[in-house]
């Protein structure tokens, strides 16, 4: 292969820097204002604040209500809680299902297939009073797991579509091979498929978290309590009709954005071991 030349590999990377400075411009700005001690956005084309302070960050992370409550540790454990179930139990309930889907010819597969792509053509706020109306019926209505189960109808045929095409992807002999030396069908699945689809489920696991985390209609919609509030929720509160404390609202954006970030790099080192760990005899 032909090398590329000096002045070609420079302005590729030219052109790679540009774009990264390009998408990073924003983060930037919300960074500045989060630090600023006038807590205004400014002017100035590199949104650099002149006096850094942190009292932005202060006014956030020490919070509390009218009964003395530490309501950003209540909120952040509450946006936790969600996301997390919300995520394990997606998984949960689509491994078997793409698997099943994957691998067996079943009446309604294709049927139910479809149904569940006819789900996904609709967002979430469009079904926002249907699902008022049964979780009222329900009794669970301003509570976490109404809304676990309100993000898990648009979260689990999601994950579905995700991890079938993974299973898809996995050599049906790896399986039969488990067979033959004595598995069961269960064992191969468990000992064979899973580890060679821990990437996709680790990838699938993070889009269905991210999504419950970063959610705002639906949780603004079933939560009336502000200690049952989540962050996003909690962040609309700086924002009013006829004023914003756009410096605390900056703040608590990196302050959400940063337990996301934290999930990715920990499942990130999960997606490249997974990819032939089944096919290896132990």
């Amino acid at each position: 292969m032909k090398p590329r030349s000096p002045a070609l590999e420079l302005a590729t990377h030219g052109l790679l820097v540009a774009a990264v400075a390009f998408a990073l411009y924003p983060v930037l700005w919300v960074v500045a204002l989060a630090l600023s001690a006038s807590g205004q956005p400014s002017a100035s084309a590199f949104p650099w604040p002149e006096a850094v302070s942190l009292g932005s960050f202060r006014a956030v992370l020490l919070h509390h209500d009218a009964a003395g409550r530490w309501l950003f540790a209540r909120q952040l454990l509450n946006s936790l809680g969600i996301a997390g179930a919300t995520a394990g139990a997606s998984v949960a309930l689509a491994t078997p299902a793409a698997y099943a889907l994957a691998r067996f010819e079943f009446v309604g597969a294709r049927a139910g297939e479809r149904a569940l792509l006819a789900t996904q053509m609709f967002p979430g706020v469009a079904s926002s009073v249907p699902l008022y109306l049964l979780l009222d019926a329900l009794g669970l209505l301003d509570s976490h797991g109404g809304l676990v189960l309100v993000y898990a109808t648009t979260a689990v045929p999601f994950a579905i579509f995700q991890l079938r095409g993974a299973f898809e992807a996995i050599p049906r002999e790896l399986e039969e091979a488990a067979m033959v030396d004595g598995a069961t069908r269960w064992q191969a699945f468990v000992k064979v498929v899973l580890p060679a689809a821990r990437p996709a489920i680790a990838i699938t696991c993070l889009f269905a978290f991210m999504s419950a985390w970063n959610e705002y209609i639906l949780a603004a919609t079933f939560l009336s309590r502000e200690e049952t509030f989540t962050l996003p929720v909690a962040l609309q509160r700086y924002v009013g009709e006829y004023d914003a404390a756009w410096g605390s609202f900056a703040a608590g954006a990196v302050l959400v954005s940063l337990p996301v970030m934290a999930v990715f790099y920990a499942v990130q080192r999960h997606l490249v071991g997974g990819l032939t760990a089944g096919g290896v005899k132990g």
